[in-house]
């Protein structure tokens, strides 16, 4: 069942899926690049600041076992004087690497993601202390994904230490026979050469696992066609229902248009396929408004009720469907309507007139 619901999940995930996930705390995030941070510290620190720091400790220790006598221990305090001094040297020549630590660990998280609180994670959960889901875990794609890149690593390093310590074997014993300082330069060859081979490992293991994080969490997040329909349902609501909702509001509006077509001035109509309703008062507007239209059954039925209030209906069927085509309910016509219109209204007019002086 659980590989018919992986085979079915054909499609990626949705904006609000990523952001649920991301709520939560589910994120693609590469191990490896806060690791390939720490060797490329570890390089920077080799190069550029460890052998000056060790020169300075060096002479330092010099100092001391050359000259005891400028360091009397002959007392606790002077003991401690002692090694607060070696304190502050030691402290001197390891503060560069715990910056670059630091720093380059802070940066290859956050070039991954913005740091986020996430209440998710700490949340307490009895999964997390279960043994068998302990067991599932560590069993798990993604756990012995996880245990062979780490023994891949091992191995790695482990030949690179050993070819490295073995073209470097008698250059060590040679060393031992010569002068100290010259054991620290050959120390110093060995772990830059292991340093460079090891940075390029490890940055090819990152980049792998960088885009192997993404495409996995991006795998796990596929859904279902289901799913998607599902979401979009929550999120714009149910086509149904909406189409529903939709019906009512254009129900609403024919009745309100329906019930201002006894207000109309006059209507303009194409026999049966169009209609057009226009009100037209000197004292309220500048121009005639259409308040309301239709096609077929509604054109009709504004035939019908203008005929039953005495308003008067005008057949022009070009005019009829230009104004149904161009004009929207509730507004003004347009200006290249005003001539035809204002040879209707002067019509209108003038028949009320002539019903005044027969009356």
């Amino acid at each position: 069942m659980a590989d018919d619901d992986k085979d079915s999940k054909t499609e990626d995930p949705t904006a609000k899926k990523k952001g649920d996930a991301a709520e939560k705390g589910n994120l693609p995030f590469s191990r490896e690049v806060p690791l390939f941070a720490t060797v490329l510290a570890t390089f920077v620190y080799i190069i550029f600041f460890l052998p000056d720091g060790m020169l300075k400790v060096g002479a330092e220790l010099k100092d001391i076992f050359e000259q005891p006598d400028q360091w009397k221990i002959e007392t606790g305090p002077d003991v401690l004087s002692l090694f607060i001094h070696l304190g502050w040297v030691c402290g001197a020549l390891l503060t560069p690497a715990f910056l670059l630590f630091m720093s380059f660990g802070l940066i290859a998280s956050i070039s991954q993601h913005l740091p986020t609180p996430v209440l998710e994670r700490i949340r307490p959960q009895v999964s997390r202390i279960s043994p068998a889901k302990g067991w599932t875990r560590i069993f798990s794609l993604p756990g012995l994904i996880e245990f062979g890149k780490s023994l891949a690593k091992i191995v790695i390093v482990g030949v690179i230490i050993f070819f490295v310590l073995k073209s470097e074997y008698f250059g060590a014993i040679d060393a031992m026979f010569s002068d100290p300082s010259t054991i620290f330069t050959h120390m110093m060859s060995a772990m830059r050469k292991i340093t460079i081979v090891v940075l390029f490992a490890t940055a090819i293991v990152a980049i792998a696992d960088f885009f192997w994080t993404r495409y996995h969490w991006f795998t796990e997040l596929k859904m279902t066609r289901h799913e998607v329909k599902e979401e979009n349902k929550q999120s714009q609501g149910d086509p149904f229902v909406k189409s529903r909702q939709r019906s009512l509001m254009r129900d609403r509006a024919r009745r309100r248009m329906m019930g201002n077509v006894p207000r109309a001035t006059m209507v303009i109509a194409n026999p049966t396929h169009f209609a057009v309703a226009l009100r037209y008062v000197r004292e309220e507007n500048d121009a005639p408004i259409v308040v309301a239209k239709g096609q077929d059954l509604i054109a009709l039925k504004i035939r019908e009720i203008a005929e039953t209030n005495g308003i008067p209906v005008f057949e022009d069927p070009p005019l009829a469907r230009s104004m149904f085509a161009q004009v929207s309910v509730d507004s003004v016509i347009p200006s290249v309507f005003y001539k035809a219109v204002a040879e209707l209204i002067h019509r209108v007019y003038a028949a009320q007139a002539k019903n005044k002086r027969v009356r």
